[in-house]
C-alpha cells in the first residue's frame, strides 16, 4: 500500500476554547500531519487561531499520561484501570464513612464546559457524592453572569449574548474578544466580525484598564480603573432614567422593578463617579445616549467585570442597561441562542436551574451558588480543623494551583489531605499532589458536541464531531472513568444489590454521551417538531461540517421559566449591595499599583504551555507597566522586577507599554511551571510566573464570593541582585 493511500482527512472541532472552531485534521496512520480550519463550518468559516494547530502537539505529547498512575512517596507507578478504581473507591468510601459526606471535596476546571463526557456523566458523579464541598472555575470566572441570569430571568443558564453580526454599536467592558473569540459569546473570528461591523458603518467602543488587542482594532478606547465598572454602569442607568432615554419596547409588560432601579441609580450621576472610575463624565453620558438611540446596540461585559469586588452588581447592571436601552431580546442587541440541544429545560428538570445562598462555606460563610462554594475558600476548608473539613479531594480537568487565588497556599493545603485523585492527562502543578491520576483520552480521541457552549453562540448552528482516532483498549474516555468511579463509590453492601447495580453501570456505559445527544437533538427546538427537516444525530453524522440554523431570534417571554414570565430589574439581593457601592464612591481611589490579568491568543489553560508551537518566540509572561510607573521605580523594559502582595511575591520580566493605564499592571494567567515534581518538559523550560501566587484568597466580591483577582493591590520594585 502506498504512503498516499494511508493518508486521510477528518472533520472535527477544536475544543481548546469557547469558539469551538471547525477543523480538518489530516492524518497518516496514527500521526497528525496537519490541522486546518474547516471552510465549510457554518460558525467559524475556515478560521482557526494558533491553539487549534497545537492539537497535534497535545495529542502526541510524550508527557501526556495514557495509563493510571499511583504515587508512592516521590515515585509513580503505572497500574491497571480496575486496580486504580478499586484503590480510589476504597479510600474515598473509608474517608466518607469515617468523616461524613462533606469530608469529600470536588474541583472541576473550565475544560469541563468543552467536554461532552464530563458534562453528561461527570456532573452526575460529582453532584451525586452529596457533599457541599463542590468547587469549580466558575467562581473565578463567570459566576456573576450566571447569578444575574438566575435572579433576573429565573434560570442560571439564561445568559444573553451580543448579536454581534447585526449590531451597529458594540460596547465592550472588561473583555477582549479579539483574543478570546468570545467568552460567554461563542463567536469565532471576532476580528473579522468587528471589521464587518465597521464596514457597515457601525462602531465598537472598549473600556478597559489596558488598551487591548480589541481596542487596537476598534480604535475607540477609554481607560477605566479596575474594580469601578459598577459605578460606571450605575451612571449609565442614571442617565437613561434622568434623560428619559428608557426604551423597554416589547418587554415593557414583563419588566418589574423599574422604580426601585431608578431610585438605586439616583446617587450615581457620571459627574460623581468619574473621579473614581477615571471615565470622563461626558464620555459616560454619551455612551448611555448612544446605547439608547442607536437602532441596534449592545453592551457586553466579561471576565474583567466578574472577577472584582463588585462583580455581582456588574452582572446585574449589564443586563439592566441593555433592557432599559431597548437592546434586550432585539436584533443587534443582547439575545438568547436557540441551540439544537437546549440545556435550559434539561437543567431545570435535573434540578440545576440555579440556587443562591442556601448555605455558606464552613469557615468564612461565603455563599453557595448553583450547588457550589467559591473556590477562594478551598484551601481554608482543607486547612481548618473541625467537622466538615475536606480530607479527600477529587479534581477533574483543572489545575487550581495555577488558576485560583493564592495558589501557593492551596498547594501547601493539598499536602494535608488524606487522599487525592485527579482525572487529568498530565502530571501537573496540582496533580503532582494526587495519590492517583486517572488520565482520559485526548481531544482527538473522543467525539464532541458543544452541549454547553452552543447555548451562547452568536449564530445558531449544530455540529457533531466523531473521534479522529480510536482509543486504545487500555485507555478510557473521561465519561468511562466517571462510570468506573461511580460503580465503586455507590456500591451497595448487599451482594444481590451490588450485582443489580453492576448491570446498571453496564447499561450506562452502553448508553454513552452520543445517545444522550441524540435524545436531546430530537427533543430540542430544531428536532422532532420540524419533521423530516429536523436536526438529528444521524443528520449531523452525514453533514460533518455542521448545519446552519440561522441568526438569533427574539425569545422572550417564552424563554422565561415559571408561571410569572417576568424579568426582575431590581432583585433585593442587588439592591442591598448598592450600599457597599455608595461607600466605594465616597472613598478615595487607592494609592499605589493594582494588578489585572490578561488573556493571550496562544494560551488559555496552563497545560497548553506544553506545546512547543504555543510557547515559541519571545517571552510572553511579562508584567505590563505604564512608562511613568516603570520610571518611578527605576525599571526599564526587559528588566526583572519583584511583584508582591499580601499573599506572596514573584519575580517577572517587565514590559513597558503605554497600553496600560497609569497605576495598573498586568500579568497573564496560567503560567508558573517551576514547581518540582511536575512532568511538563516544554512548560518547565518556559516556566513564567503564576499570577495566582500574588492574588489574594481573601479579596472577594462580598455578594457572590467570586474571587476579586482584578484590582489586587500590589507593589513592584527592582529585583534584588542574587549574590554569587
Amino acid at each position: 500500500m502506498s504512503v498516499q493511500s494511508q493518508q486521510s482527512v477528518h472533520r472535527h472541532t477544536c475544543t481548546l476554547c469557547e469558539a469551538g472552531c471547525g477543523i480538518t485534521v489530516s492524518v497518516e496512520g496514527d500521526r497528525v500531519l496537519e490541522v486546518r480550519g474547516d471552510p465549510d463550518d457554518p460558525a467559524s468559516r475556515g478560521y482557526i487561531c494558533p491553539k487549534a494547530t497545537a492539537l497535534a502537539d497535545l495529542h502526541h505529547d510524550p508527557d501526556r499520561l495514557r495509563h493510571p498512575m499511583v504515587r508512592d512517596g516521590d515515585r509513580w507507578t503505572e497500574v491497571g484501570w480496575e486496580e486504580a478504581f478499586d484503590l480510589v473507591g476504597r479510600r474515598l468510601r473509608e474517608i466518607r464513612e469515617r468523616h461524613g459526606r462533606d469530608s469529600l471535596g470536588v474541583y472541576q476546571g473550565n475544560p469541563t464546559a468543552h467536554n461532552l463526557g464530563l458534562l453528561t456523566y461527570g456532573q452526575a458523579l460529582f453532584r451525586g457524592l452529596g457533599t457541599r464541598n463542590v468547587y469549580s472555575a466558575t467562581s473565578v470566572d463567570q459566576l456573576p453572569h450566571m447569578l444575574a441570569a438566575y435572579l433576573m430571568f429565573g434560570h442560571q443558564l439564561l445568559m444573553p449574548v451580543p448579536d454581534i453580526d447585526r449590531t451597529e454599536l458594540f460596547v465592550c467592558l472588561g473583555g477582549n474578544p479579539v483574543v478570546s473569540n468570545g467568552s460567554i459569546m461563542t463567536a469565532p473570528d471576532m476580528r473579522t466580525r468587528l471589521k464587518a461591523l465597521a464596514r457597515r458603518g457601525g462602531r465598537a467602543v472598549v473600556l478597559d484598564p489596558r488598551r487591548t488587542e480589541t481596542a487596537e482594532l476598534t480604535g475607540e478606547h477609554h481607560f477605566i480603573r479596575p474594580g469601578t465598572d459598577a459605578l460606571l454602569l450605575m451612571s449609565l442607568v442614571h442617565v437613561l432614567f434622568t434623560e428619559q432615554l428608557v426604551r423597554t419596547g416589547h418587554l415593557g409588560a414583563y419588566l418589574t422593578g423599574l422604580d426601585r432601579l431608578r431610585e438605586a441609580a439616583a446617587d450615581f450621576p457620571p459627574e460623581r463617579t468619574s473621579d473614581v472610575t477615571g471615565v470622563d463624565p461626558a464620555v459616560a453620558r454619551q455612551l448611555a445616549r448612544d446605547l439608547a438611540e442607536t437602532q441596534r446596540a449592545v453592551l457586553y461585559g466579561r471576565v474583567g467585570t466578574c472577577t472584582q469586588e463588585f462583580g455581582g452588581l456588574n452582572g446585574w447592571l449589564l443586563v439592566a442597561v441593555n433592557a432599559l436601552a431597548g437592546n434586550l431580546d432585539t436584533p443587534g442587541g443582547a439575545m438568547f441562542s436557540t441551540p439544537a440541544v437546549d440545556a435550559v429545560p434539561v437543567a431545570r428538570w435535573a434540578g440545576h436551574a440555579g440556587s443562591f445562598a442556601r448555605y455558606g462555606s464552613r469557615v468564612r460563610g461565603l455563599p453557595e451558588f448553583g450547588g457550589e462554594l467559591p473556590v477562594s475558600v478551598l484551601a481554608e476548608e482543607i486547612d481548618t480543623p473541625g467537622d466538615g473539613r475536606i480530607r479527600a479531594l477529587v479534581t477533574s480537568a483543572g489545575n487550581p494551583v495555577l488558576s485560583t487565588p493564592n495558589g501557593a497556599r492551596l498547594e501547601r493545603a493539598l499536602d494535608r489531605l488524606d487522599f487525592m485523585v485527579s482525572v487529568d492527562p498530565y502530571l501537573n502543578e496540582t496533580t503532582r499532589h494526587a495519590d492517583v491520576i486517572l488520565p482520559p483520552t485526548s481531544q482527538l480521541e473522543r467525539s464532541h458536541y458543544p452541549l454547553a457552549l452552543a447555548n451562547y453562540a452568536v449564530r445558531n448552528t449544530a455540529r457533531y464531531s466523531q473521534a479522529v482516532f480510536r482509543r486504545a483498549a487500555d485507555q478510557r474516555h473521561d465519561w468511562e472513568i466517571c462510570i468506573g468511579l461511580a460503580a465503586q463509590l455507590f456500591r451497595p453492601g448487599n451482594a444481590l444489590l451490588r450485582r443489580a447495580a453492576g448491570l446498571g453501570w453496564r447499561a450506562l456505559r452502553a448508553l454513552g454521551p452520543e445517545r444522550i445527544v441524540a435524545i436531546g437533538l430530537r427533543l430540542g427546538p430544531h428536532g422532532l417538531r420540524r419533521g423530516r427537516h429536523g436536526v438529528s444525530l444521524r443528520k449531523l453524522r452525514e453533514r460533518r461540517q455542521g448545519i446552519d440554523l440561522g441568526p438569533l431570534e427574539s425569545r422572550l417571554p417564552d424563554r422565561l421559566p415559571g408561571r410569572s414570565s417576568t424579568i426582575a430589574l431590581a432583585p433585593a439581593e442587588y439592591l442591598a449591595d448598592v450600599a457597599r457601592l455608595r461607600e466605594r464612591l465616597a472613598s478615595a481611589p487607592p494609592d499605589g499599583l493594582v494588578l489585572i490579568g490578561r488573556r493571550q491568543l496562544r494560551s488559555n489553560n496552563s497545560w497548553m504551555h506544553n506545546s512547543p508551537r504555543l510557547v515559541k518566540g519571545r517571552a510572553r509572561c511579562t508584567l505590563l507597566m505604564h512608562p511613568d510607573d516603570a520610571a518611578e521605580r527605576g525599571l526599564a523594559d526587559g528588566e526583572f522586577a519583584t511583584l508582591s502582595s499580601r499573599a506572596g511575591r514573584i519575580d517577572v520580566g517587565v514590559e513597558v507599554s503605554d497600553a496600560m493605564m497609569p497605576g495598573v499592571v498586568s500579568l497573564p494567567h496560567g503560567w508558573g511551571h517551576h514547581r518540582p515534581g511536575a512532568r511538563l518538559s516544554v512548560a518547565g523550560a518556559n516556566p513564567g510566573a503564576s499570577i495566582n501566587d500574588v492574588t489574594d484568597e481573601y479579596l472577594v466580591d462580598e455578594l457572590t464570593g467570586t474571587g476579586a483577582v482584578t484590582g489586587v493591590p500590589v507593589a513592584v520594585h527592582a529585583r534584588e541582585a542574587v549574590a554569587g
